[in-house]
């Protein structure tokens, strides 16, 4: 990443670490950005995270390890993750109408993971995400070994949990990702 690019970058995050402030009570920017700095890999992720739409921030922090993770903060499901399958089991099983890829596969070339339901839930306790879309989960294997995946969002002011087949896809569903620094 072009130093340019990394510094706008930090800027971002750091303008957004301080505007939800509730997401991440009692940490400090310079611990987050030290973090960062010494994992540009990371960096590359958060960059790829941002460029899709997920506006990234802190949502936890181990004070043990220092470990930060960021979650997708969007509103809404990434604008530009979104239209995609659960896995690659799934988009090879599509035989018409397929789409541009699968949830799973982008966020491993992105660098995070699809948050599970847990992770989910903990999420919307620190704001209301996908009134209007949905997004992806981790699906447990057991429901993925008989076609299905899970998808989450928040209607009526409660989080729902639903199931799909996993080749399904749909406009307002994406993915929310998982990055630990």
């Amino acid at each position: 990443m072009k130093a340019s690019r990394h510094a706008a970058l930090l800027e971002t995050l750091e303008a957004r670490f301080a505007k939800h402030a509730q997401r991440h009570p009692g940490l400090a920017w310079a611990t987050v950005s030290a973090r960062l700095r010494a994992a540009p890999d990371r960096l590359e992720a958060l960059a790829a995270m941002e460029a899709s739409g997920g506006e990234p921030d802190v949502v936890d922090h181990d004070p043990a390890t220092g470990e930060v993770v960021f979650v997708d903060c969007a509103a809404e499901s990434p604008q530009g993750r979104r239209s995609l399958c659960y896995d690659a089991a799934a988009l090879a099983a599509r035989k018409a109408n397929k789409p541009a890829g699968s949830a799973v596969a982008m966020a491993d070339a992105i660098g995070v993971r699809l948050l599970t339901e847990a992770e989910y839930r903990r999420l919307q306790t620190l704001g209301r995400f996908d009134l209007k879309t949905s997004s992806w989960i981790a699906t447990p294997d057991a429901v993925r070994r008989l076609g299905g995946a899970l998808f989450c969002d928040r209607r009526y002011d409660q989080v729902f949990v639903y199931h799909n087949g996993a080749e399904s896809y749909y406009a307002a569903r994406g993915f929310r990702g998982l990055l630990r620094v």
